[in-house]
């Protein structure tokens, strides 16, 4: 048996803003932005060159999944962005205006750096070496 998680459902407020966060400050691809009705879309993204999980960006649709919109973990780490080359996308990332809340820092796994996302999300940006480890 093969089983995997596929995609992972991050409230938003707004697709177009989401989609422009996510696409031209951290280089992810739009795979899918389907129309469902006049309120609802169906927005999936994705790093580039990535085989794993994708995000489904879900507009919140009452008060109580609103109140959650960046902070959906309670303000704990809640994504974590694998990368092959550290460096590069964190000098990027920098270039774009993305907001780290902490410098780069070595750990026994790799080097490490939280950042957040336009609602508040927080991100640990990694090198790869904790993946294959």
């Amino acid at each position: 048996m093969k089983q995997e998680i596929a995609l992972i459902t991050l409230l938003v407020d707004d697709y177009d803003e989401a989609i422009r966060y996510y696409t031209n400050k951290l280089n992810f691809q739009l795979m899918e932005d389907i129309k469902m009705s006049e309120e609802k879309r169906w927005v999936v993204v994705s790093p580039l060159g990535s085989n794993g999980s994708r995000l489904l960006l879900a507009i919140a649709s009452n008060e109580l999944q609103k109140s959650r919109i960046g902070s959906q973990t309670g303000g704990r780490v809640a994504l974590y962005l694998y990368s092959d080359d550290f460096w590069r996308d964190y000098n990027n990332m920098v270039e774009r205006d993305v907001n780290f809340i902490e410098s780069p820092r070595e750990e026994e796994y790799g080097t490490v750096a939280v950042f957040e996302d336009l609602y508040g999300n927080r991100w640990d940006l990694l090198n790869q070496n904790l993946k294959e480890n």
